[in-house]
């Protein structure tokens, strides 16, 4: 049995204890450069495909650390992709720790529309079964683990829950980062004061994609009622309910949300969650409640939405630093 995972203590300066200053300054402070990527295209069973993003770091690529080292799959955010800042970060966090990283990207994500009207969305799993059945094929003796972030976090833990009775040997470790856990609570954070002003950011890009879109998925949804909605609520009510078997937007939240999947984790899973955090309302009690001891609470007073920004002078990221951490703490002793 390894000893017990410690957590380093987030302690960043006063400056940077603002939640909204960590959200947006840490994201556009994370350095893109060192990574290459080599892409794979997966086809889906219904027709489209997903896009996986092989990261290699340079001076340690996928060649150099060897076929028996560890492999971590990445889960981004809403409207992200598996090569933004927070991806590159953790991809050079893993290298260091001799791990192999790949991301999903999500359908709409890699920088190509997908075929069919399916889309992804907080609860959509399939597409990580398929990602995860794939690398267990083509990679079957490596240990693997597993990090998601904000709306991905969601999606990793739901997939824990839900496919916890098929995971065993197959995933050892997972860490997900500023998820949610009461997505109703979320929704309700995102339509008043900042968080509104976030929700305009995520809704532009939304929209543009359901106009590129509009050929294929407009005789299923009204589009127009679409492009009219001011809140990330009022878009899930017009859009992503309708468009994958959801009653509304209110039953898209109590059926996704991760909240009630923690209870059937059965592995070792990190939670980093800011108290600060202005994407997500009061729902860390949930954890609590889950009453699950594979899950490792690492809540912090500060950090904001996907920040934990550390210092400015050198730029250093707690919570991607932690995440490496923990899934090389119980990789390593996986591959022994």
């Amino acid at each position: 049995m390894p000893a017990p995972f410690q957590l380093e203590p987030f302690t960043p300066s006063i400056t940077l204890r603002n939640p909204h200053i960590q959200s947006i300054l840490a994201n556009g402070l994370r350095p893109k450069h060192g990574v290459a990527f080599r892409r794979q295209r997966l086809d889906t069973p219904d027709g489209d495909f997903i896009d996986l993003d092989f990261a290699d770091v340079n001076g340690a690529s996928w060649a150099d650390l060897g076929d028996d080292a560890p492999i971590v799959l990445l889960l981004h955010g809403l409207e992200g992709s598996a090569r933004r800042g927070y991806a590159h970060e953790t991809y050079r966090q893993l290298a260091t720790r001799g791990i192999r990283a790949a991301g999903l990207n999500f359908r709409s994500c890699s920088g190509e529309m997908n075929r069919t009207a399916h889309l992804y969305h907080a609860g959509a799993t399939g597409d990580v079964v398929l990602a995860m059945d794939w690398l267990a094929a083509q990679f079957p003796h490596a240990p693997k683990g597993m990090i998601g972030f904000s709306l991905g976090g969601n999606v990793l833990l739901k997939y824990l829950g839900e496919q916890s009775a098929n995971l065993t040997g197959s995933v050892q470790t997972a860490v997900a980062i500023s998820p949610p856990f009461d997505m109703v609570a979320g929704s309700l954070a995102f339509n008043h004061g900042p968080g509104r002003l976030y929700a305009r950011l995520f809704l532009r890009t939304l929209k543009e994609k359901t106009r590129a879109h509009a050929p294929i998925i407009g005789d299923k949804i009204d589009v127009t009622r679409v492009l009219a909605a001011q809140t990330v609520a009022e878009f899930d009510d017009a859009l992503t309910a309708p468009l994958h078997g959801f009653q509304n937007a209110h039953d898209y939240y109590i059926q996704c949300g991760s909240g009630r999947f923690l209870p059937d984790i059965r592995l070792p899973t990190l939670l980093i969650r800011a108290l600060d955090d202005p994407f997500f309302g009061d729902d860390l009690p949930l954890v609590a409640q889950a009453d699950n001891s594979c899950l490792v609470p690492g809540f912090t007073a500060h950090g904001g939405h996907v920040g934990f920004l550390e210092s400015l002078r050198p730029r250093r990221f707690w919570a991607e630093r932690q995440a490496a951490r923990f899934l090389a703490h119980h990789l390593k002793d996986a591959r022994l």
